[in-house]
């Protein structure tokens, strides 16, 4: 039996079982969320020992070669040594505006005493004692204030808290920028296409208006579902900038994003895709627009799943 040496304290791990739960099995907190490798608010360091190479997918070289590691996926096969993560993946961050963009949809702006590096559509990690939530950013780096888009989750407690409770000048801590899913400029002529459902929206906020101030010439298309009207937001804001910018058709949508996007004939192979929100709708508009023709290469993606829900299958 593998044995963990954590914060002052030794113990095995039990057939099968992951870093996180043996963590819990002996009453400590360490942040998570979707326990699935997808949103790596579990992130730790091991000092001593190597974690298994599954712990460490999707990380970069220099997080791998530092010994970081998924504790939610971690099944070790010999003793480790570990902590959390070095300070220098995290930032002191304070609440600078709360503002809400629809009933079940909150703005949130923070900001840091040092310019945090990041890519429009990347996201962060909320950290709280004992909680971490994964939002993306919908913000662009040159502004001042880092923006999120919080739907309000029935019994969520970071969303709960962010809701109802906290006020500008409250603080936290907040982890990485992570995340593949941002504009690049490698062809300014090529034809873009955004989908996302709900607060999916909040890294296509970002990325459309990163890749015009970059200066894409392509057109860009972008699609917001929602179940009912009550969960369009920014439809101001995203007709503003259509109008403002030719190339940029806003289309927010009541049906599915799927049947919206396919409805009509279209050449997909020389697109680009960005998909952002739920896993099941992400796979299925990554699923589709591959068999519709756009290769699989030119589709970027980000999925998180709500802390209470069950994991789903990584992209």
């Amino acid at each position: 039996m593998p044995e963990i040496r954590y914060n002052g304290r030794a113990f095995g791990i039990h057939a099968g079982e992951t870093v996180l739960e043996a963590l819990e099995r002996q009453g400590e907190a360490v942040a998570h969320s979707c326990r699935a490798g997808l949103c790596q608010s579990c992130l730790m360091r091991c000092s001593t020992g190597m974690p298994p190479a599954e712990a460490q997918k999707g990380l970069k070289d220099n997080q791998k070669a530092q010994g970081y590691f998924l504790s939610c996926v971690a099944r070790p096969e010999q003793d480790l040594e570990i902590g959390l993560p070095g300070d220098a993946l995290r930032v002191e961050a304070a609440i600078a505006e709360l503002a809400r963009l629809s009933e079940t949809v909150m703005r949130v702006r923070l900001t840091t005493a040092a310019a945090l590096p990041y890519r429009a559509g990347q996201y962060v990690t909320f950290l709280r004692p004992g909680l971490s939530r994964s939002y993306s950013i919908a913000s662009l780096p040159e502004e001042r204030a880092l923006e999120f888009h919080v739907r309000r989750i029935e019994g969520g407690q970071m969303s709960g808290w962010l809701h109802g409770q906290a006020a500008v000048g409250d603080t936290l801590t907040i982890q990485g920028p992570l995340g593949d899913c941002f504009y690049t400029q490698r062809d300014a002529a090529q034809p873009l296409l955004l989908a996302g459902a709900g607060t999916g929206l909040a890294p296509l906020y970002g990325i459309v208006r990163d890749a015009l101030r970059q200066g894409h010439t392509g057109p860009i298309l972008l699609y917001h579902g929602a179940r009912n009207a009550q969960g369009l937001y920014l439809v101001d804001e995203l007709r503003s900038l259509a109008a403002s910018h030719p190339q940029v058709a806003y289309h927010p949508t009541l049906t599915p994003l799927d049947e919206a996007i396919l409805g009509g004939k279209r050449d997909w192979k020389p697109w680009r895709g960005y998909f952002c929100g739920d896993p099941a709708l992400v796979n299925v508009l990554k699923k589709k627009l591959f068999l519709a023709g756009m290769p699989m290469r030119e589709i970027f993606a980000d999925a998180f799943l709500p802390a209470a829900a069950k994991p789903a299958a990584l992209l």
